[in-house]
């Protein structure tokens, strides 16, 4: 028996080391392909890039993936406790594969074999980051053995609060947001140090699965999720039973982010700056790279910029008449419902939306359209309002068919079911609006570094993203006129030299034939001193001083101050009759206002990579001395203005103290009540397709322009000074 008993012993031996041969020559031949964990040392995530206005507020992020990358240093302990209760209890215990917590799965699938349930996972948290960073998600044997292998290794390699680093940094929360940092931001829009424990428990029970826990899709689902994290947490001496009971009682309180920044009309500069990253550094440095923009925009100055443009093109667009409602909706149901679904403009958030239920004597009777909750469903409320004739006697001027007629009554403006636009005013009451036909952009710069301070390139950057500030290209008119009088008082002419401003033909040769400009007036004004005829906008003069210096001087003069790359040497090209940018005039016009040196306009003052490391500076002025160690008696270091010198300082003098007259006396002389010392020019095009106001103060550089966006004339008396110089005085006093 004993004999037949070893008998046995020797075979199950001999099964068992047979067994385990092969195991071993199985693993070992796993382990071979295995990928290399110490890359994990050089882990660098994709990392959202954020955009900063001079203040620090946060104007766009820019990412493929949302994640701020978060040292486990700056996570707090509770929050850490919060994602070890949930996925990993013993993760600070364990060398990387659970066993305890492996045979307990294994139990409970057993004990569920066969009711449909789905099986009960026991991945650690170090597994988890072997699988998320070096392996697939594939469910098979071979991957779930490499997974452990390499947890192994990981363990050995690495310390615990690294590897948890790394997994909190890593895993998807769902709503495109990536690690704890930028989950807090998504979710709760907090940083993860002012997480609540219902809030941490929340994120901690997203991994397992985000779309299963959906905040307002899946809300029950996702409270016992939570709840079941929070009693995990107890159970491990995270927190108290006290705080288990008022976590509980807590809603979700999920409160989503909105996508892009916390400045105010700040969207078309965000666009500009995104465009000059990647034409910098490429796509995926913008967004994967983790970039730190900080910009050189005035927040307070872009509102302010902001309200004068609209004002300006809101008060233009009133006087040509009501061109109609902005929607037609069918308002015998829910008329709530229907309004909900027309879209607004994000960016008009004191334009409300509302349509037309009754017509009376009284005024107009409007539905509001209604707010939507953070789910986005439309709530139950529905608000009316009385608009009173006071609040659209502007639009019973009618505009049908570019032509303007009166309305006779009520009915002839509004119709029952018409969507249109309402502000509610400051001083009470409402007023109908609509979108402007007419467009225009606003520029404002420091003359003595080139950043530009506030921009804002249209009326709605949700209604359309051409920027008009750098992108649209017109004609600049009479406001290139400096350039052509800076060049003349640089080649022996002065302010009290005399010209002629009489009628003149210039023969263009070929089929051009001859070309005969004229005054805005239409009259010649005689003979005319260079200041005069500048403050008058004199024509006939300008072209004659042109042909006598020639215009391969002008044009050099031109380019010199970057008004044009390359200008065309022909005499109509001195009335403004080329194409140039916004941004192009005020960075020419910056050098009157600086003392002649060149000006390089600027939208970003620096950047910075992933590891605080400044990559790109816009202040390129060298410092000798301002690196060193100590005072040894040395005079102190200066700042040395390494940019050109691209007009005399007496030249630039003389055109800004002749552009003064302009505001003082001549085509400007409307906003001369400004309240203090300002030089500018007036620009008016062929026509009035377009109205420019460039000017400047000592510190302020302003560009404007209003035109249609396919060049349409605009009206008689449609000039830079009607339309433009008003906008920048309402602009400028405030600024």
């Amino acid at each position: 028996m004993i004999r037949l008993l070893g008998y046995f012993f020797g075979i199950g031996t001999l099964l068992f080391l047979l067994v385990a041969g092969a195991i071993g020559l199985y693993v070992g031949s796993l382990a071979k392909d295995l990928p290399d964990y110490q890359v994990l040392a050089e882990y660098q995530p994709p990392v959202t890039t954020r955009i900063h206005s001079v203040d620090g507020s946060l104007m766009g992020e820019f990412a493929k993936q949302k994640r701020l990358y978060l040292p486990i240093q700056a996570v707090p302990d509770m929050v850490k406790a919060a994602f070890i209760a949930a996925e990993d209890k013993n993760f600070y215990k364990h060398p990387g594969i659970d066993v305890y917590g492996l045979g307990r799965a294994i139990a409970t699938n057993i004990q569920n074999f066969g009711s449909g349930r789905r099986p009960v996972g026991a991945s650690t948290i170090t597994q988890q980051v072997a699988k998320n960073f070096l392996l697939s998600s594939d469910q098979t044997i071979d991957r779930k053995i490499k997974e452990a292998i390499l947890s192994l290794r990981i363990e050995q390699a690495y310390s615990k609060d690294r590897i948890l680093e790394l997994y909190l940094n890593e895993i998807f929360f769902g709503l495109n947001s990536y690690g704890i940092a930028g989950a807090a931001l998504t979710y709760f829009d907090k940083s993860v140090n002012e997480l609540t424990v219902p809030e941490a428990a929340y994120l901690a029970a997203l991994p397992k699965g985000p779309s299963n826990y959906h905040p307002f899709r899946q809300t029950e689902r996702a409270i016992e999720r939570r709840n079941y994290v929070i009693d995990q947490m107890a159970e491990n001496k995270f927190i108290t039973e006290e705080e288990v009971a008022e976590a509980k009682k807590q809603p979700l309180g999920v409160n989503i982010r909105s996508s892009g920044g916390t400045v105010f009309a700040a969207e078309y500069f965000t666009e500009e700056v995104r465009r000059e990253i990647v034409a910098r550094y490429g796509e995926e440095a913008l967004y994967e790279g983790g970039l730190s923009v900080r910009t050189t925009l005035d927040p307070k100055l872009q509102v302010m910029a902001r309200a004068a443009l609209h004002r300006g093109l809101i008060k233009f667009d009133e006087q040509q008449g009501y061109r109609g409602p902005y929607k037609t909706i069918d308002v015998s149901g829910d008329w709530g419902k229907a309004l909900g679904d027309v879209e607004n403009y994000y960016d008009l958030p004191e334009w409300k939306l509302a349509t037309v239920l009754d017509i009376t004597e009284e005024g107009i009777a409007l539905g509001m359209q209604p707010g939507r909750e953070a789910s986005g469903a439309l709530v139950e409320d529905r608000e009316q309002i009385k608009l009173t004739p006071e609040g659209f006697k502007w639009a019973m001027t009618l505009r049908i068919e570019d032509k303007r007629t009166k309305a006779k009554s009520f009915g002839d403006v509004f119709k029952v079911g018409d969507v249109v636009f309402v502000e509610k005013l400051e001083e009470g009451g409402w007023r109908l609006r609509q979108f402007p036909a007419v467009s225009g952009a606003l520029v404002a710069m420091d003359p003595h570094t080139g950043r530009v301070l506030a921009m804002v390139g249209g009326f709605s950057y949700a209604q359309s993203e051409f920027n008009r500030a750098t992108q649209a290209m017109r004609q600049p008119g009479s406001s290139f006129k400096p350039f052509v009088y800076a060049a003349a008082l640089d080649n022996g002419y002065t302010p009290a030299s005399v010209v002629l401003d009489a009628p003149i033909k210039v023969d263009q040769g070929g089929s051009l034939g001859i070309w005969e400009p004229k005054n805005y007036s239409g009259k010649p004004a005689g003979p005319s001193t260079l200041r005069g005829g500048i403050e008058q906008s004199r024509n006939l003069m300008t072209v004659r001083l042109a042909k006598d210096m020639g215009m391969k001087l002008v044009a050099e003069y031109a380019e010199r101050f970057g008004v044009y790359d390359k200008m065309l040497p022909v005499l109509s090209m001195t009335l403004g009759a080329g194409e140039t940018t916004d941004m192009r005039m005020v960075s020419a016009f910056a050098v009157f206002a600086n003392g002649g040196r060149s000006i390089k306009p600027s939208l970003i003052d620096r950047i910075q990579d992933r590891f605080g490391k400044t990559i790109f500076k816009h202040d390129e002025r060298g410092c000798e001395g301002c690196a060193a160690t100590g005072w040894l008696d040395q005079p102190e270091p200066e700042l040395v203005d390494n940019r050109d010198q691209v007009l005399d300082p007496m030249t630039a003098y003389q055109v800004t103290s002749m552009l003064e007259g302009v505001v003082q006396r001549g085509t400007a002389a409307n906003i001369k009540d400004i309240g203090f010392p300002v030089a500018g020019k007036t620009g008016t095009t062929n026509e009035e397709k377009d109205a420019w106001f460039v000017g400047y103060t000592p510190d302020l550089v302003t560009g404007i322009y209003l035109g249609f966006d396919q060049p349409t004339p605009m009206g008689k008396g449609s000039t830079g000074g009607a339309l433009a110089a008003p906008i920048f005085k309402d602009f400028v006093q405030k600024a």
